[in-house]
């Protein structure tokens, strides 16, 4: 059986991973030419952003064909190639599967649109309150209402997201057995890993407008989301012992993830949620700039560590992904302590409980391109906000500010391979712009640099394969009203961890009270021991793992 406890996931986004025809598209080839940097790394599954047939209205999250490769990324046969190598290299292959909906030009909405009663029901449509009035207020996740009036039925379809990306109707048991075999077509290919797309919206509740918020509270863990996923368990994926799942969970509750993510293995190996990365939004709402909550921060994931622990249920730990902004611009330090933020960002994930999830260019310190023109700018969502946020009143200037900091394109500018021409990326014209710094923040030269951002991330891969406490410890909350400190205990049999971090670009002290002898220090981001009478006097953005056994 797989333990996915010991295991850590590297994220790609294939359209900005490697190129390596010359088009200015990272394709799968591309993944394969790099395996052996990411076996360096240690990770053990890659988990890829899809690269199905789309018409990449959401950069490929509007699936139009479930079955086959798009030829922007390659063939099938690369895929197979893929698979084969990684396989040789010990490495799983995890993809990513969108459920909740569909490409408008996938061909059963295409039928549904045709007048077939069959393949209408494989999606939502309502009747309108009246002329030009949508069946209920909810707001799309990118903007504008949720429905779409099609003049031909005068009804109109539900779309969460785009208005490309109509949802799929779950309570129909003919799309659940579809989805089904779209899994196991996958899995007899040899991949050993799902990722779910916010798959805890594909049950949909009563359809009533919210006057309270965005209509995501009737959408949302809905009443036979726990159903519909054990019913997909028991019939696909949960037949292979060595099967890796995550759920994306968007605005879910800590309760149903104990259920999403319990041991019994029912449903899902492990869940991603989002909360501890809305603190710096103002309430749900992202197109701020506000700082970030630092004792929110550690709230959120002090409870949800301690919470899915009680409750016996497993969490993705993780910063990054291709939907959030790079963590060392987010809350770390882009230039003077650019390498001891980034380390210990890192460090706080890699100790925690919960699989780890390593983001594409996280492991090098990759940062926020600080793009200023809405031409470099690739995203749906951006462009749409851009827009309203100047129709709200605000600058161009302050959209621009807002986008630096929360667009989604701040981490799909394409991996930073070496100083030369777009990175290493590609010969040709790359399909968004390279990040200035990749002349010094580099694969090539971080490999040459023992003390590299790439190099700790590669040790901390090694702790959590070393040492049992890392992988299966129990976890303790400390300094939870420290200013600047994020502190935890880790205990499993007689092996003791603790992993002190300083989370700011200035000294701090932490008069911890603990018996501290004893402890060796595993890994830091500065020279120094652990401190004999648990008096810890921390340098800006310092790191510490210290370990002791009874």
């Amino acid at each position: 059986m797989a333990d996915f406890r010991k295991s850590v996931v590297y994220q790609i986004y294939p359209k900005s991973f490697y190129d390596t025809n010359g088009d200015g598209l990272g394709d799968l080839k591309g993944v394969t030419a790099k395996l052996d940097y990411i076996k360096e790394l240690g990770a053990d599954y890659i988990w890829m952003t899809p690269f199905f047939v789309s018409p990449q209205k959401d950069n490929g999250y509007d699936v139009e064909d479930y079955y086959n490769i798009d030829p922007r990324y390659g063939t099938m046969e690369d895929f197979e190639e893929l698979a084969a190598e990684a396989s040789k290299r010990g490495i799983k292959l995890m993809l990513d599967m969108v459920f909740n909906h569909t490409s408008d030009r996938n061909q059963w909405f295409q039928k549904a649109l045709a007048g077939d009663e069959k393949y209408k029901n494989f999606y939502i449509w309502k009747k309108g309150k009246g002329p030009g009035v949508p069946p209920t207020n909810w707001e799309s996740k990118f903007g504008g209402n949720a429905w779409q009036y099609v003049e031909k039925f005068d009804e109109y379809y539900l779309h969460l997201f785009d208005v490309s990306q109509p949802d799929l109707n779950w309570d129909n048991e003919e799309v659940r057995e579809e989805v089904r075999k779209v899994v196991r077509f996958w899995m007899s290919k040899g991949v050993k890993g799902f990722r779910f797309d916010v798959v805890n919206l594909i049950s949909k509740g009563d359809f009533e407008d919210d006057f309270e918020g965005d209509g995501r509270r009737f959408y949302t863990d809905g009443p036979n989301i726990h159903k519909y996923l054990q019913e997909l368990n028991r019939e696909t994926f949960g037949t292979d012992a060595e099967f890796v799942t995550v759920g994306e969970m968007s605005s879910t509750s800590m309760e149903n993830c104990y259920r999403y993510a319990s041991e019994d293995g029912k449903e899902l190996s492990m869940v991603f949620s989002f909360h501890h990365l809305k603190v710096d939004f103002m309430g749900n709402e992202k197109w701020v700039l506000v700082p970030y909550d630092f004792q929110k921060l550690k709230d959120i994931l002090f409870s949800w560590q301690k919470g899915m622990a009680e409750h016996h249920a497993w969490n993705a730990v993780f910063w990054c992904n291709h939907d959030q902004p790079r963590v060392v611009s987010r809350f770390g330090s882009e230039g003077k302590y650019w390498k001891e933020s980034a380390k210990m960002l890192g460090t706080v994930i890699h100790c925690l409980r919960g699989t780890p999830y390593i983001y594409q260019g996280e492991e090098l310190g990759m940062t926020n391109p600080g793009f200023t023109d809405i031409s470099q700018y690739r995203d749906v969502e951006s462009k749409n906000h851009f827009r309203i946020l100047q129709e709200k009143g605000l600058t161009e200037q302050d959209a621009y500010r807002i986008l630096q900091v929360h667009s989604r394109d701040n981490s799909r500018t394409p991996m930073q391979w070496d100083g030369g021409a777009n990175g290493g990326f590609t010969t040709g014209e790359p399909w968004m712009e390279v990040t200035k710094n990749s002349s010094y923040i580099n694969a090539q030269a971080e490999l040459a640099d023992e003390d590299s951002v790439f190099h700790y991330y590669r040790k901390l891969v090694q702790l959590r394969k070393d040492y049992d406490v890392v992988a299966y410890g129990d976890f303790e909350a400390l300094a939870e009203r420290h200013p600047q400190v994020f502190a935890y205990r880790r205990t499993y049999g007689g092996e003791e961890l603790l992993v002190v971090n300083n989370f700011y670009g200035r000294e701090t002290v932490w008069e911890s009270g603990l018996d501290t002898a004893g402890f060796e220090k595993l890994l830091g981001n500065y020279e120094g021991g652990c401190p004999a009478d648990g008096k810890f006097e921390l340098r800006p953005f310092e790191t510490m793992v210290l370990y002791r056994k009874k």
